[in-house]
């Protein structure tokens, strides 16, 4: 299924890229790409880059911490950053050149390099190394056990998407039987799982932070385990680009890239209410205090990186997790889709 929409996906690409060819974003920015000046006559002052990440949520703490500490600015960038609401929406914005970059599982690289693409998306830095989903019970369970989801009705996300495997690999290491032990409810898209639950859903719900501490401060779930304190390490969140777009830009991804893992060093030495401070301006509605406690729950099972390179034993990992949930049917090359030059980079100058 994920192959067929892949293949249609490169040939929607195709087509749209020929159409617009004339009006194409990315031939306006090898010329001047989103760039401001300054007063002074073609003086540079800032490069305007469109990022979509796959939802909003401060699992992605480093990236709103460069943000709003103004590493990026530091690094001549200013960010426009758009909610993908899922990682095919965030590949389909970066191959059709809606966006410069995307932020999402490394597996919608994967499957675009398999469908034979020639200009596919190479992962350039990598945030978050853990599963970040929360899993939301009905009732606080301060002894749960992962055997007592036997029978039970869960809201786990979509097909295909990382969290979905990454929950289905978990509940083997416990020796469940995904396909008959439980009810993996995936009939719910990733957006409306909360909404759902609390309309009386489900027994259980996987979701991100800040969402699973609003739902206890709410007193409508409670969250029994964290998913990614039960794997090992798993290039969960990266940032990718179309490959002729890192050969023509590799200023701007060392800069960006330079300025991630500023934010990554950042949070890892600071604690959840500093780093709660630093993003509060990216969540508006969240309280401190909520965020800190969530932030705290992410510290406490290591899901960020101390530095953006990723690891080619932790991506083939990524892969046995697809190719155990039947979405892969052959491996990507590492070397052909992670692109490490840059991480390198800024790590060899400190």
């Amino acid at each position: 299924m994920r192959r067929i929409f892949y293949t249609f996906l490169s040939v929607l690409v195709i087509i749209l890229v020929i159409a617009i060819a004339i009006f194409s974003k990315e031939e306006r920015q090898t010329q001047n790409p989103r760039a401001s000046t300054s007063g002074e006559t073609g003086k540079v002052q800032t490069q305007k880059i469109a990022v979509s990440e796959v939802t909003h949520s401060v699992f992605y703490a480093p990236q709103y911490v460069a943000m709003n500490l103004g590493f990026f600015e530091e690094e001549g960038l200013e960010l426009e950053l758009i909610n993908g609401g899922g990682a095919d929406n965030v590949m389909t914005a970066v191959l059709s050149n809606q966006v410069e970059i995307g932020f999402a599982g490394p597996e919608a690289t994967i499957y675009v390099y398999n469908e034979g693409l020639e200009d596919y998306a190479e992962v350039f830095a990598q945030v978050t190394k853990k599963d970040g989903s929360m899993l939301v019970g009905r009732e606080n369970d301060e002894n749960f056990d992962w055997k007592k989801l036997k029978g039970k009705h869960i809201l786990p996300g979509r097909t295909g998407g990382v969290p979905y495997m990454t929950f289905e690999y978990v509940l083997k290491k416990y020796g469940l039987n995904p396909q008959t032990d439980l009810n993996l409810d995936t009939s719910i898209s990733f957006d409306a799982m909360t909404s759902a639950f609390v309309s009386g859903t489900g027994d259980y719900v996987t979701v991100f932070e800040p969402t699973a501490s609003t739902l206890e401060k709410n007193g409508q779930g409670y969250i029994v385990d964290a998913v990614g304190a039960n794997t090992d390490e798993i290039p969960y969140t990266a940032y990718f680009a179309k490959k002729s777009y890192i050969e023509n830009h590799s200023d701007i991804i060392e800069h960006f890239t330079r300025a991630i893992y500023k934010g990554l060093l950042w949070v890892e030495s600071h604690t959840p209410e500093e780093i709660a401070e630093a993003v509060a301006p990216s969540f508006p509605d969240s309280d401190i205090a909520l965020l800190a406690s969530a932030i705290q729950h992410y510290k406490e099972i290591d899901v960020w990186k101390t530095q953006p390179a990723m690891t080619e034993a932790s991506f083939n990992l990524l892969q046995n997790v697809i190719q155990e949930a039947g979405e892969l049917e052959k491996s990507a090359p590492f070397d052909k889709l992670v692109n490490n030059i840059f991480a390198q980079k800024v790590l060899d100058e400190n």
